[in-house]
């Protein structure tokens, strides 16, 4: 484990988990990681954008074997390994900000129940974000299956096909949520089809198919036509 390197985000170059942990701010807990096809694609992942707002390095995975052997690894010199695109950060939550996020989050209830059943068991859950800043929308892992570890495993020669427990996490201060708001209140077909799309756009943002690019083109056409 001490030989190992990943590329970091903050210093721009191959670092080991002890570089890693000597440069952890004092209120940090956990060594974070990302994983993808390449540094690049990583570095523009949503799901990156609280960590690097607060300043905290994160580690970018780009070999299949990555996670996998982090996974069996669990910490390292008593920090925890833990993944951008995890169902929770690790933060501590001030106790009225924790409160505010649990009205928030009740007051959307209804719209997410109809984004969840629009999906039919594509997603656990649809619910606000928080890690997003200024993107709109991204996955989350909510199982121990991560949506990396899917592609991976479902790019091997079996019949056996691995589904991860993917989570729609939609920003909370961007002008999306309140065009669903309004086409929910309105005209539920039309939130049904911005539902479908956000879903589509968070999959191609994690490097995954899309089950019909036809008809998500033709989605995206409607939209543009609209007066």
């Amino acid at each position: 484990k001490d030989l190992l390197l990943f590329h970091s985000s903050t210093e721009k170059k191959m670092a080991t988990l002890s570089e890693y942990v000597s440069r952890m701010k004092l209120d940090q807990k956990y060594i974070y990681y990302a994983t993808g096809e390449s540094v690049e694609k990583i570095d523009k992942l949503p799901q990156t954008e609280l960590l690097k707002d607060k300043g905290f390095e994160i580690l970018y995975m780009t070999d299949d074997i990555d996670e996998f052997a982090i996974r069996i690894l669990d910490e390292f010199d008593g920090k925890k390994f833990k993944s951008v695109s995890g169902d929770d950060l690790g933060f501590e939550k001030d106790e009225k900000d924790d409160d505010a996020a649990k009205k928030e989050a009740e007051d959307h209830k209804e719209l997410f129940d109809f984004m969840k059943e629009t999906l039919a068991g594509k997603v656990s859950e649809v619910r606000l974000s928080q890690r997003l800043k200024s993107h709109p929308v991204c996955l989350a892992s909510g199982g121990g299956i991560s949506i990396e570890m899917e592609k991976i495993l479902n790019a091997m020669p079996t019949d056996d096909k691995i589904t991860a427990e993917k989570v729609l996490e939609i920003n909370a201060s961007h002008p999306v949520l309140g065009a669903l708001k309004t086409a929910f209140a309105a005209d539920r077909e039309k939130a049904k089809k911005y539902t479908e799309l956000l879903y589509n756009q968070a999959l191609l943002i994690e490097g995954l198919s899309i089950e019909d690019p036809v008809a998500f083109s033709n989605a995206i056409c409607d939209l543009i036509a609209e007066k």
